[in-house]
């Protein structure tokens, strides 16, 4: 059962992505497009960078020749932030990607991977059991099949994390109109807003 965590703010929280890269965009087959996805992780990204926020990148197996690294378009919107590369399924169980995370100083942490069923669902897991508050976002993610999706979302919350949508996030995460981050969240979601209605039509 999830434990109260109250709203979550800018102040405490990071932005974690985990393997956004083409061979895993491929396999997605569940309720969200993988093109929506995509919009839906640049508008995580642009929502911590605009409002302060750390991001760590992880991919897997892309030294081992098995993976290209992080998709361009996800990419363009992290200039400087260079990927931590893995081998494992489990990106906590990698030394470099926890000091990333540690790093942070952050203890909640909000995070977004593909695959949902594996590389989502393990490290949220394991950052929950070592004491970190965990949001994951639902509309930014995605498995090999609906069952794997939605049986991954259903194990999460039954460890504790708590899930959200982006734009949901996006809102809590700057709350007030009026508020200083008022402005920076207007240019974020109108676009955001904008390419919604793109896809949808398109």
């Amino acid at each position: 059962m999830s434990k109260p965590q109250g709203v979550w703010t800018n102040e405490d929280t990071a932005l974690i992505l985990i393997d956004y890269q083409k061979e895993m965009f491929e396999g997605v087959a569940s309720e969200t497009p993988a093109d929506v996805i995509d919009l839906n992780v640049r508008l995580l990204i642009k929502a911590a960078k605009a409002f302060g926020m750390p991001i760590v990148l992880s991919t897997v197996g892309v030294e081992m020749g098995v993976n290209g690294t992080t998709r361009q378009s996800i990419l363009d919107e992290l200039p400087g932030v260079v990927p931590i590369d893995r081998s494992s399924m489990n990106a906590w169980e990698d030394e470099a990607f926890l000091a990333a995370v540690k790093a942070t100083g952050k203890k909640r942490l909000i995070f977004a991977a593909l695959w949902t069923e594996i590389c989502l669902v393990f490290p949220v897991v394991d950052a929950l059991k070592d004491g970190y508050d965990v949001s994951y976002v639902v509309d930014a993610v995605g498995g090999l099949s609906q069952l794997a999706h939605r049986t991954a979302i259903d194990r999460l919350a039954h460890a504790g994390a708590v899930p959200n949508t982006s734009l949901a996030l996006v809102t809590e995460l700057f709350r007030d109109w009026a508020g200083p981050l008022g402005d920076q969240a207007r240019e974020i979601i109108t676009p955001y807003l904008g390419e919604v209605k793109a896809l949808a039509a398109a």
